[in-house]
């Protein structure tokens, strides 16, 4: 079983830049896809941005733009640029992993994706 630590979560003034960190121990067997989510008080925890083992991203409209992932194969870190960042980004961001493989799903809903971490949370004040 994969496990997932986040790093880099902190409070910035909008327009600013924030890179968030998720560690994966190594497994038996590899996720196909690793994913970051977020969850504002009050609302549903939403997909903000996907990779994939091969390298393939999905993003979320929201965040278009302004947010890229990225993975190093190495230690097994995927990461998150946020740039640009506006008040409504405000969140606990969490990284989450997939074992999901095949073409006709969600990369972006939280319900693919069995494996999350602890959460690190993220503050854009205007």
């Amino acid at each position: 079983q994969v496990q997932l630590v986040e790093s880099g979560g902190g409070s910035v003034q909008a327009g600013g830049s924030l890179i968030l960190s998720c560690a994966a121990s190594r497994s038996t067997y590899r996720p196909t896809h690793i994913a970051w989510f977020r969850q504002a008080p009050g609302k549903e925890r939403e997909g903000v941005a996907t990779i994939a083992t091969c390298g393939s991203t999905y993003y979320a409209d929201s965040v278009k733009g302004r947010f890229t992932i990225s993975q190093d194969n190495g230690p097994n870190t995927v990461y998150l640029q946020m740039n640009s960042l506006k008040p409504e980004d405000t969140a606990l961001y969490y990284c989450a992993a997939t074992f999901v493989i095949g073409t006709n799903w969600s990369r972006l809903a939280p319900s693919n994706f069995g494996t999350w971490g602890q959460g690190t949370q993220v503050t854009v004040s205007s």
